[in-house]
């Protein structure tokens, strides 16, 4: 029984799943967005929004901790000078996982992993209100022109 014991084991030992997730990270900050299966993507969340709450602290300390997961030098500079002020105003939900379909080779379901817009961009839009009109204006004709 697996109670109470967390996270995907994926079929691989922990040497191989702690590389392979760490790779996963690396690509995704790179390149901000990465296809990969379902599984993946929901074990590489946490990791990721981690890094991203890390670049928002900012300090030198936070830097070596990136460091110590993030595979490339460039990639936790780009996380600390160009992703962290993007998202200083939110405090969670970097990151989007859409699920895109079958990978046809073995039928696993495929996702993708992207981070969201700054801002309120990347979030759901809402209807607009619409403004409110008085009754009276609403009822009103509009004036006939002058005969002449």
């Amino acid at each position: 029984m697996r109670h109470r014991i967390a996270g995907r084991k994926l079929g691989r030992t922990t040497s191989h799943r702690v590389a392979m997730l760490r790779n996963l990270v690396t690509s995704l900050l790179e390149h901000e967005k990465v296809k990969t299966t379902d599984a993946k993507a929901k074990e590489v969340r946490p990791l990721a929004e981690k890094l991203i709450g890390l670049a928002k602290r900012g300090d030198l300390h936070a830097r070596r901790q990136a460091l110590s997961v993030v595979r490339k030098a460039d990639v936790v500079k780009k996380l600390f000078e160009t992703l962290s002020p993007r998202y200083q105003s939110r405090t969670g939900g970097y990151l989007r996982i859409v699920k895109v379909g079958y990978r046809p080779g073995d039928g696993a379901p495929v996702s993708l992993v992207e981070l969201i817009g700054e801002g309120k961009e990347g979030a759901k839009k809402g209807k607009k209100k619409r403004e409110k009109v008085k009754r009276s204006q609403r009822t009103k004709l509009p004036e006939a022109p002058a005969k002449p």
